[in-house]
């Protein structure tokens, strides 16, 4: 099989597949032709399946991906543009949580969904780690303090500006500042080699974090956790992160305790226009 395949008695000969290959690898021979691989079309395909998407007429298919096994859109479905606003401001980073874990098949949902998030190339290199059990995310959050008081020491005008005493402050009397007591923490990592990994697990992460939104859950960046699992070898070791890759980012996960009323306002936007 080619690197695509034409079922060229739905095919219309309209060239959209073409018009949006972000490879430029499909080419319409002639004026009645089908479309074709370019030279070189097998090295240079991305197999991002836009050409796959994009025909109404379910008539190309990938070699690694059939028009068939794609989801229809359903425009019933898509929420309009009012929608998508109110759900956006709507959006709150959630610091405190009920004492209830998040079951395992919704999670497994959420990384489904991110899954789709735009990456560099297509390259889809985001990897998952989730810290499932409460223990571990207590006994980890632990080695972030041992980090944050290495760094109060070799790093103080870092500490400061992240307010590093606030939080080892706070975990010495009981309370935890790292992951607000949030019964799940998810990290996204990637190959170190991957020039777009940090941007892509940004993406994952941030495609995780509304998708829970919208499922009733609450989630929320977890900063020094991330820190931690990215720059301290003890971290890193606990998390047995493979060699050559890296953490880019992690979320702590749970049940609101509480539901916002209200959106809270924002600074206006600062916009140079050229």
């Amino acid at each position: 099989m080619s690197i695509f395949k034409v079922a060229q008695e739905k095919c219309k000969k309209d060239g959209i597949c073409a018009a949006v290959c972000p490879m430029l690898v499909i080419e319409m021979k002639g004026e009645n032709g089908f479309p074709s691989p370019v030279d070189g079309a097998e090295s240079q395909c991305i197999h991002c399946g836009q050409c796959v998407a994009v025909c109404p007429h379910g008539a190309l298919s990938l070699k690694t991906m059939k028009s068939d096994e794609c989801l229809p859109i359903q425009k019933e479905l898509l929420p309009g543009p009012d929608q998508i606003k109110h759900f956006l401001l709507s959006r709150r980073s959630i610091r405190s949580y009920k004492d209830q874990e998040v079951e395992r098949a919704v999670l497994t949902e959420l990384i489904n969904i991110a899954t789709y998030a735009a990456s560099g190339h297509n390259w889809q290199s985001v990897k998952w780690l989730i810290i499932e059990d409460r223990g571990e995310v207590k006994r980890l959050n632990g080695m972030v303090i041992d980090f944050l008081r290495v760094m109060r020491n070799e790093n103080p005008v870092l500490a400061r500006a992240v307010h590093v005493d606030l939080a080892i402050d706070s975990w010495e009397k009981g309370k935890d500042q790292i992951c607000r007591n949030a019964p799940h923490v998810v990290m996204a990592y990637a190959p170190k080699e991957v020039p777009t990994a940090q941007i892509d697990c940004a993406n994952a992460l941030t495609t995780l974090e509304l998708a829970a939104f919208s499922m009733g859950l609450g989630a929320c960046w977890a900063g020094y956790f991330y820190f931690t699992a990215a720059n301290y070898p003890k971290m890193i070791e606990a998390l047995e992160v493979p060699e050559g890759h890296q953490v880019f980012g992690a979320m702590m996960v749970g049940y609101p305790r509480y539901q916002y009323k209200r959106i809270p306002l924002r600074n206006n936007p600062s916009i140079t226009w050229r």
